[in-house]
């Protein structure tokens, strides 16, 4: 049987009444979206070297808290103002990192202008020829 998962402390941009359940199904999916091992950003217990989830020692944690705030903000501020509500897009930590600590710069692939005038909006050619 497992043990029962203790209420989380320190919680700073999670809800101060998640369950020690809820902030660990959160972590595994931020696991999987990075890539990592929760010491990535959670600093080791000197003592058992087991991970310390309330210790801020480790720096990561913070760029990782920045980085919760502002997929929240992308969600709740500017998502709902380009879809429909029932379509609930949302971007996640994996819409970028794509499981890689480090997500890769965007590059876009090279494209061949075709010669001549782009087509007019409507499919017909341009005017004036």
């Amino acid at each position: 049987q497992r043990r029962p998962i203790p209420p989380p402390t320190n919680l700073k941009v999670l809800p101060k009444d998640m369950t020690g359940e809820q902030v660990v199904a959160i972590m595994r999916h931020f696991e999987g979206d990075l890539g990592v091992e929760c010491t990535y950003c959670h600093a080791k217990d000197p003592a058992t070297g087991h991970p310390n989830f309330a210790s801020d020692a480790n720096p990561m944690k913070d760029r990782a808290r920045v980085m919760i705030k502002m997929a929240s903000a992308i969600n709740s501020e500017y998502l709902t103002q380009l879809t429909d509500p029932k379509a609930q897009q949302t971007v996640t930590c994996g819409t970028c990192h794509q499981g890689m600590a480090q997500p890769m710069p965007f590059t876009p692939k090279p494209h061949e202008r075709p010669s001549g005038p782009p087509p007019a909006a409507n499919g017909e050619a341009p005017h004036g020829r």
